[in-house]
């Protein structure tokens, strides 16, 4: 027999944090939820943490990884961007050389 873990929304640990700072106790917001308090208090310090963004993607916490890791796939794609610029405007300026010079006589 294989137990399943529990899958939780960004929206149900959001507000289960929301009743911790509403003023209810560790304790309590654990047992109404069934929850353990370890779990509870982690999701507490990933909120106090990153904010709005703390359970981004599948309830899955928001990391400074994740973040560095689209930062780098922007950073690529803005490579390959530039480089494709790049070869459009030598093409730019060969074309226009063997044309005659500056252009200036058009």
């Amino acid at each position: 027999m294989s137990l399943r873990r529990r899958q939780f929304s960004q929206e149900f640990k959001a507000r289960v944090v929301r009743e911790l700072q509403a003023g209810k106790s560790l304790a309590q917001v654990a047992r109404e939820h069934q929850i353990h308090v370890s779990m509870v208090r982690e999701w507490r310090a990933k909120y106090e943490q990153y904010g709005e963004r703390a359970f981004q993607g599948n309830g899955r916490a928001y990391t400074d990884e994740a973040r560095v890791a689209e930062l780098e796939r922007m950073v690529g794609q803005l490579t390959m961007e530039n480089a494709l610029l790049k070869r459009g405007l030598a093409r730019l300026e060969g074309r226009t050389r063997r044309e005659g010079g500056n252009g200036a006589g058009r």
